[in-house]
Parts: structure tokens; sequence; C-alpha cells
């Protein structure tokens, strides 16, 4: 089964990223991480607002209907979405000017998984970091850059790319503490398939939904590794998936035009937009954090 994306929001961002659905709200959220902004829409594609933290944004986790907290290049922010009140809790490689968050999710076990980054893709100079009831842990060293981080819906398996390698790879988790308790192994290699793995989202029967940057599509792989359908999207550098809507069957989907020739944009002017399309199966709400 292969299907088109269709055009939600013409944003135009040069790299949006970090889509997720807010379903208290009924809204959906998302990154423009090298402008600053964090957007907030309604599933119809109505921005309702845009918040600009001064610094690169990329990630965030739930904490109740109206707070979120905010990865930035610097710190873990706590954000009032009702009053845009902030307040740094944790800083995030502040003493490392070259590296911002990159890709991020809560686990079920309400861990919020977030990834850091060269500012220009420097190699290794990343990290994956797990941050529950006020305890911040490393769980993964000399990232280049961090993405897929997506979870099985009953919390036994972590999924993760560092993207250059093109390689998806998962490891087993601990029922109580939630971190890895056992090897990384290769669940998808895409090599020679023209796309590297970007962002990624598991759906509600455990099924892995991969943006492929570079090959204007999403993919879906069954458990086994296995390419189940492909989701064309009318842009080359797809960044990131995320299911949201009443029933949570809509596949929002952030793009990307950073570094595109005024030539490529002229041909993909929609670059850099909210992509859509309704699909057949839910995915999973957004897991709180456990703070």
């Amino acid at each position: 089964m292969n299907d088109t994306a269709r055009l939600l929001i013409d944003c135009k961002n040069d790299l949006g990223e970090g889509p997720f659905w807010h379903p208290m709200r009924q809204e959906l959220m998302w990154f423009d991480i090298n402008a600053g902004d964090l957007y907030r829409a309604n599933a119809d594609g109505t921005i309702v607002k845009k918040t600009n933290f001064g610094e690169p944004v990329a990630a965030a986790a739930l904490i109740d209907k109206d707070t979120i907290l905010v990865a930035s290049a610097s710190a873990i922010i706590r954000f009032s979405l009702d009053t845009g009140v902030r307040k740094s809790i944790l800083p995030l490689e502040a003493d490392n000017p070259i590296t911002r968050s990159n890709d991020s999710r809560v686990s079920p076990h309400g861990g919020w998984w977030m990834g850091t980054m060269g500012t220009s893709g420097q190699h290794g100079a990343g990290a994956v970091y797990h941050f529950r009831d006020g305890k911040l842990t490393r769980i993964l060293d000399h990232v280049s850059i961090p993405n897929a981080t997506c979870f099985s819906p009953d919390g036994k398996v972590a999924y993760f790319a560092d993207s250059p390698t093109r390689q998806i790879r998962r490891a087993p988790l601990d029922a109580e503490s939630g971190l890895p308790n056992g090897p990384w192994e290769v669940f998808v290699d895409t090599t020679g398939s023209g796309g590297v793995p970007d962002g990624a989202v598991v759906d509600c029967a455990g099924y892995v939904w991969n943006a492929q940057y570079g090959a204007g599509r999403v993919v879906r792989y069954a458990p086994d590794g296995t390419i189940d359908r492909i989701v064309a999207v009318p842009a080359r550098d797809v960044t990131c998936p995320a299911f949201g809507g009443p029933e949570l069957k809509t596949l929002f989907i952030t793009t990307a035009r950073q570094e595109m020739s005024a030539e490529a944009i002229a041909a993909q002017p929609e670059a850099g937009g909210i992509f859509a399309i309704d699909v057949d199966v839910a995915g999973q709400a957004e897991t709180p954090i456990r703070l």
C-alpha cells in the first residue's frame, strides 16, 4: 500500500522537526529548529500560535494540559502554553557551544529520551539522554545525528538511529527503569535506498513509521523489519512523522528546506511544510513525562 501525503500547512520551515500531538489540547506542535520556533496548530492546519525561544529548539515532552518541557540548545525548559512563562530547570550541554538538542520521545515508562548533536552534524559530537524523576542519565555517547527515537506499545523495545550509519537499531528495555538492558541490534539498514533514517514513531500495532531524509518518503516497517508500506511526500527532505487527530489516525509529517538551492526550492515549493495523510491504523498517544 503506497500513498502520497497532502500539504497541510505551507509554513516553509528551514528545519521542521519534532512533531507531536497534544491530546489534552487537540493540537499539533512542532519546531523549526534553526529559527528557534515552536508552532502550534489545529488538526485542520490552522496555526494557533508561534513562540520563539531565542536559540535552537528541537524537542518537547508533555507534562499536563498547560505545561511541556522543551529541550533547547543549552537547557531543559519548563514552558507554559497558556501564559508563555518559561523556566530553565536543568542545563543540557550548556558548556558545549557546538551542540544542540535534536530528536526525542517519552517512553511508555515516562522517561524522556532526547538526543544532542553538533550544530553542523560533527561526527560523534552528540549523545542521548534519559530524563525521569528529576534524574538525567546519559544512555549513548559519540552520536552524530540522533534520530528515530520511539518505542513499542508494550514498552519492551526502544528504537534509535544515528542517521549517518543509515541503520535503525533496537534494544530491550528494563521494565522498571525503562533503560536499555541488552545489546543494540540492527532493525533496518537503509543503505542503498536513497534516504537516511530520520524521525520515527510507532503505531498501536507496533509498526515503525520512519521519515527518510533525502528520499521524500515515510516508510512503515513491520516488527520484523520488512517494509509494509510507503507514504510519498512532495518534499525531498522528510524529517519526522507524528500521529494525531481525534482518533490518532492522521499522520502528520514535518519537512525541511535547509541548504536547498533556489532551483531546488522552485522545483519543490512545498518543502519545509507540514504534510498529512489519513491512515487506517491509530498511533499511540504521547506519554506524559514522569517528573
